[in-house]
């Protein structure tokens, strides 16, 4: 089932997380149990990441972000086709960096927290909703956080 030209709506889990990188075969740490807002754990024979709240992920580990996890409203129906493509593509046209990852009901969209509203801009721009995005700042800016409403 295509998905062209369809919208969606994706909400914007406000607490960061990072990704962080384990020796192959490695446990779960503890640090990764919270599930808030989003835990995954990844297996492979060269590595074992983990996707965990950022304020969790220990000082010593390799690890990247902070990033928003934009989820987009599910359950998503195993046959559709391009909803990623539908909604990367203009991401990168405008050079923000994301991360991918998939559950059993929705896909995620991991972004820096320094391109989240530029994101949500181009998003919004192309006929998505996206919530939960009323306390960002644009790249570069700074100063207290400007509250603007959720379009």
């Amino acid at each position: 089932m295509s998905t062209a030209h369809q919208f969606w709506h994706l909400t914007m889990h406000e607490r960061p997380v990072k990704i962080a990188r384990l020796e192959p075969g490695s446990a779960v740490p503890q640090w990764a149990r919270g599930g808030h807002p989003l835990t995954s754990v990844t297996w492979n024979a060269k590595e074992t990441s983990v996707i965990a709240a950022a304020d969790e992920v220990p000082i010593g580990v390799v690890q990247a972000g902070p990033f928003h996890a934009f989820e987009i409203e599910g359950p998503l129906d195993f046959t559709l086709t391009g909803v990623l493509g539908g909604l990367l593509a203009p991401l990168a046209r405008e050079g923000v960096a994301v991360i991918t990852l998939s559950t059993f009901e929705t896909d995620w969209i991991l972004i820096p927290v320094d391109q989240s509203k530029q994101a949500a801009t181009v998003w919004r721009y192309n006929g998505h909703t996206v919530d939960g995005t009323s306390q960002l700042r644009q790249a570069g800016e700074s100063g207290p956080l400007e509250v603007e409403e959720d379009i």
